[in-house]
């Protein structure tokens, strides 16, 4: 089941969204241009290394700088591949727009970069000891994606159902959709620390819900008291 666009208009320029998608692409071409070698040290020092503020003395050891608490920012814009980054920036491209048009651009961003911080510290208490630099967008877009969801209740998302060689389109209630999509997440991250593997996987299933549970918790903080305009017989600029 794959997310091709939303059915919810967007009113005015997500110009944060799209700025968001651009400069997560010009770090990633940033990685691609590193020397050999280079992109695993990349991540230790700019990823989040869960160890690195848990064990003072590890981290010493292994040439962390000390005190540097810029990963849990910088780390949610490098990507590990090219699927990667092209799934996070297509949910943001689908569901941000929206967000934005009712935060507004600064509080959006400010908005979305807090996420960002809660899934990175939610990750952080779930996986203290791990020494795996974690890396991605998507805890500061599960961000978005629980503000949209008590946003837009009514909101459908269209999806491609690929069934063998044939393309299957839907329409699915937006509120089922996101919401099987938390459940996964927490099942999947509950799971992982029953098994005492909460970063196992290469997934950051804590990070997600982390993510989603400060969009819920935050959204109402950052809404524009008067909502934007409806858009006066010009484009209307969809998502996805």
């Amino acid at each position: 089941m794959f997310p091709l666009r939303d059915t919810i208009p967007s009113r005015r320029v997500p110009v944060v969204t799209w700025g968001l998608i651009a400069f997560n692409c010009l770090v990633f071409a940033y990685q691609l241009a590193l020397p050999e070698g280079g992109l695993p040290r990349f991540f230790h020092l700019y990823g989040m290394v869960p160890a690195r503020f848990s064990s003072p003395g590890w981290a010493a050891e292994a040439g962390y700088p000390q005190s540097l608490a810029l990963p849990f920012l910088t780390s949610m814009f490098l990507h590990g591949g090219f699927f990667h980054l092209l799934s996070n920036m297509w949910t943001l491209w689908i569901f941000g727009d929206n967000v934005e048009d009712r935060m507004g651009r600064f509080r959006y961003l400010a908005f979305y970069l807090l996420c960002g911080l809660g899934a990175g510290l939610v990750h952080w208490l779930t996986n203290l000891e791990s020494t795996v630099p974690t890396i991605g967008a998507s805890g500061a877009i599960a961000g978005v994606l629980g503000a949209y969801l008590v946003l837009y209740p009514r909101s459908r998302v269209v999806t491609l159902v690929p069934l063998f060689f044939w393309p299957l389109f839907f329409e699915i209630p937006a509120l089922f959709y996101l919401g099987f999509w938390f459940v996964s997440q927490l099942l999947s991250g509950a799971s992982a620390l029953a098994s005492g593997a909460a970063g196992a996987g290469g997934i950051a299933w804590w990070a997600h819900v982390g993510g989603f549970l400060a969009g819920l918790a935050l959204y109402r903080l950052f809404l524009e008291r008067q909502p934007p305009p409806a858009p006066r017989g010009g484009v209307v600029i969809r998502s996805g």
